[in-house]
């Protein structure tokens, strides 16, 4: 009697709980959710910022076509995931646009099927895809950052942000706030205590917003604020409109475990070795790659495919399923920088 009583409490118990650690992440993302300044290149469609299924469907393969239907609004949304050690949340953002059209609209995919051919007929194969993310156009882009904030402390000191990691075309940039003076790495501005970043036109890499000449000014920019509810680009006014959060482990990780099909074009297996962050092994299939035919194809990743082509030590994934190591060996922290999780989701780890 008394074991039915405790599975029927827990049977209620458990989806209150589930529905509480999404809540929570939600609420973490919102706080501390960037400000992503869009630079617009001359087919702004394809630099809106947008979901997967903008068009309402899950396929990878017709997004390239469908970024210029006009049926279809580039409505704003980011995605994001959170986890969480006894010193800092970590919490990552994916920026998706239907198309990186480096090269241009018509010439981008050209150029990148001449690229394709002659890499066949040289009988050369790069199968890590690292040569030719930063010249190829291709279909689906997706890029964004990984924001770590530290706790509050004695005194009632508010969380906040200190470090910013962004992903420029297989490249993690890595920046510090004026609440972690060190040297040697990258400045990013906060406001309201959000981090100020600049997404390049055409093919969409993150940088820390810089007032000078390499950025485009404000008319040929697209200010993209969290609003909790997602705006229309083409219905903007001053240059600005409002985004939503979605989690990435509702909408895409679920498609990703199924491997290969409609959203995903090539699989990965993620083995991360037991460590002290984690306290668990790693091992899963996914899929790490959109699917794309449009210029080189399935070359857009989730953030469990982003990698920096120039770390060759890191195991696939470790930037996005184990950020509190990743951190701490970029910035070279001490001991007092947390590692081991509270709330990993995609390791299964939840808040108690």
């Amino acid at each position: 009697m008394h074991r039915h009583l405790i599975a029927l409490s827990l049977s209620f118990i458990l989806p209150q709980l589930a529905v509480a650690q999404t809540a929570r992440d939600r609420e973490l993302a919102a706080r501390f959710a960037p400000t992503f300044h869009q630079g617009l290149g001359d087919h702004p469609r394809a630099d809106y910022i947008t979901n997967f299924d903008f068009d309402g469907d899950w396929r990878g393969d017709n997004n390239w076509a469908h970024a210029d239907d006009p049926r279809f609004a580039l409505r704003a949304y980011v995605y994001y995931a959170v986890s969480e050690t006894a010193t800092h949340y970590f919490i990552h953002y994916a920026l998706f646009h239907p198309r990186d059209y480096k090269g241009g609209g018509l010439r981008g995919p050209l150029l990148s099927e001449a690229i394709r051919e002659g890499v066949r007929r040289g009988g050369k194969y790069d199968p890590t895809g690292l040569s030719a993310e930063a010249v190829l156009a291709h279909e689906n882009d997706m890029e964004g950052c990984l924001v770590v904030v530290e706790k509050g402390g004695a005194g009632g000191r508010p969380a906040r942000v200190t470090m910013v990691e962004t992903l420029s075309h297989d490249r993690f940039l890595k920046y510090v706030t004026e609440h972690e003076p060190r040297t040697g790495f990258g400045r990013v501005a906060l406001q309201d205590g959000r981090p100020q970043l600049y997404v390049e036109p055409k093919g969409h890499g993150v940088n820390a917003l810089a007032p000078d000449d390499k950025q485009p000014r404000a008319g040929e920019t697209l200010t993209y604020q969290f609003a909790g509810q997602a705006g229309n680009p083409e219905q903007a006014k001053d240059g600005r409109t409002g985004y939503d959060l979605l989690p990435l482990i509702r909408t895409l990780w679920p498609r990703a475990r199924k491997g290969v099909g409609l959203t995903y074009g090539a699989p990965q297996t993620f083995q991360l070795a037991p460590a002290a962050a984690t306290g668990r092994k790693l091992n899963v299939t996914a899929g790490s790659a959109f699917l794309g035919k449009v210029g080189a194809p399935n070359m857009a990743r989730p953030p469990w495919g982003w990698f920096d082509r120039e770390e060759r030590g890191a195991a696939p994934g470790e930037w996005f399923f184990d950020p509190a190591k990743t951190i701490k060996r970029h910035f070279t922290l001490g001991d007092d920088f947390g590692t081991r999780y509270l709330h990993a989701p995609f390791l299964g780890i939840k808040r108690k």
